[in-house]
């Protein structure tokens, strides 16, 4: 299980507002490639976008749904990246000032190969798991900040 918080300078709203724009995802999200379909009913609990995550020609295709919404303040998806896997991922929001908000993003593996699943591999994979999720909350910081000076 990975567990990150970052503070960004922008109102609540304009951060869930961010967490919810699906082709902002490839920008912010370390490894995911592109989107390639959203749900009509999007961000409805159980509506999905289909995306493509990796590097180069090796892409996988699969999708991530909105499991739980609390707008402005929480999002939990489940995001499927097969073969290996799914993980579940809550991001949650605090106004903590004025124009300040501090996510936290939470992400633990619903399923993975069997050894995925054992201690030894945790021990391993969650590290990897935190510095990547470390990365996609800066670049979420810098999205959120750039759209809110932007307008």
């Amino acid at each position: 299980m990975s567990r990150n918080v970052i503070e960004i300078d922008a109102p609540i709203d304009a951060v869930f507002e961010v967490l919810l724009d699906p082709e902002a995802y490839p920008h912010w999200v370390v490894g995911a490639k592109r989107i390639r379909d959203v749900d009509d009913n999007w961000p409805a609990p159980g509506s999905s976008f289909h995306h493509a995550v990796g590097a180069g020609p090796a892409e996988v295709r699969d999708a991530t749904t909105v499991r739980e919404i609390d707008p402005p303040r929480r999002l939990v998806l489940d995001a499927k990246f097969r073969p290996p896997g799914a993980a579940r991922v809550e991001l949650d929001l605090e106004p903590i000032a004025p124009g300040r908000t501090r996510v936290t993003m939470i992400e633990d593996s619903l399923r993975g190969f069997g050894f995925l699943n054992s201690r030894v591999a945790q021990i391993v994979a969650d590290p990897l798991l935190t510095a990547r999720n470390w990365w996609s909350l800066r670049r979420l910081k810098r999205i959120v900040e750039d759209r809110v000076r932007a307008r």
